[in-house]
């Protein structure tokens, strides 16, 4: 039996559109939140994609599971900060656990192991940028996430061997292919029409997006380790080319793909951000590699990412 992506969205509301709302000013009148407006809601027909000649006896645990099929789940991006467009599921105001609603299950990843696998596509470069220049960049923001000394999640890249990746943007239209070829994948840069179908102008103000796909089983997010957590199979990753990209200036590839990788290693948001009104500026509480809104060059992770991080791997794979 092979196993098949559904991609239904309509049902999933705002964890495809930005849930964003109006700034208010606070009641000392010296600073505002930025917070979610009301989610702009999307439907998108219900699609069906193989993998692409690979049978489900072939995924390791997997084989156990006949029933198993993948979906969309969530969508987390970071936005430039230069507006009052932040966060993404959730309000950029974000205490909680640091974890995603989806993460890996130990032995049933799609290569059949319980390491966790990363693929950098070179196919789609960014415009302003050498592929060399970003690909070592999101390189070493993949290294800076594996040496983190709490965690034995086994990171390794897949030598990139010009395939296409990109479920999303293949079912969309910009090209990519259904076929599994790693845990996290970096699919690319895509022009801003592709962040669009996230959030209205979403050209305008998300940097970065990362998809999560989870396994079903009779169309319901499967939990095989008991968790609480829907099973994450894979995650994309891609980079809006309608922005300027510098290597060590605004905007940082190194940066934005050490928060996209937190994403793509269970990750969610932290932190609140406002904006002074006096002058403008934009601030962050505490300052994160994982806030939510584009905040500088930012290459080191710090306390509450490490925090984050822990968390979700410090026991792994003995979840």
């Amino acid at each position: 039996m092979r196993i098949t992506h559904y991609i239904s969205l309509g049902a999933l509301l705002c964890f495809l559109s930005a849930c964003e709302k109006e700034s208010e000013i606070t009641e000392d009148f010296s600073s505002m939140e930025l917070e979610a407006k009301a989610p702009v809601f999307k439907t998108l027909k219900n699609n069906s994609f193989p993998i692409s000649g690979a049978e489900i006896s072939d995924f390791g645990k997997i084989s156990e599971h006949e029933d198993l099929e993948l979906a969309i789940y969530s969508a987390e991006y970071i936005t430039s900060g230069e507006d009052e467009h932040v966060g993404n599921t959730v309000f950029f105001v974000d205490t909680g656990n640091k974890q995603l609603g989806a993460d890996f299950v130990p032995g049933y990843s799609l290569d059949g192991t319980s390491d966790i696998s990363y693929y950098i596509d070179s196919n789609r470069a960014s415009v302003d940028l050498d592929v060399s220049v970003t690909t070592a960049a999101i390189g070493r923001a993949m290294n800076t996430w594996k040496d983190i000394t709490c965690s034995e999640i086994g990171l390794n890249e897949i030598p990139y061997d010009g395939r296409p990746t990109g479920l999303y943007a293949q079912f969309l239209g910009f090209g990519g292919s259904g076929a599994y070829v790693a845990d996290v994948v970096h699919a690319g840069w895509l022009p801003g029409e592709f962040f669009d179908f996230l959030a209205q102008d979403g050209s305008q103000f998300i940097l970065g997006v990362t998809f999560t796909l989870v396994f079903t089983s009779g169309g319901v997010p499967t939990d095989l380790d008991n968790n609480g957590k829907a099973d994450a199979a894979f995650r994309e990753i891609y980079y809006n080319d309608a922005f300027s990209w510098n290597d060590g200036g605004t905007y940082d590839v190194e940066t934005i793909a050490l928060h996209e990788a937190g994403h793509g290693l269970s990750q969610g948001h932290f932190g609140k951000a406002f904006r002074t009104v006096s002058n403008g500026k934009l601030h962050f509480s505490p300052r994160a590699v994982m806030n939510a809104a584009y905040s500088g060059v930012q290459t080191d992770i710090l306390k509450t990412d490490n925090a984050g991080h822990c968390s979700n791997w410090s026991s792994w794979p003995n979840n």
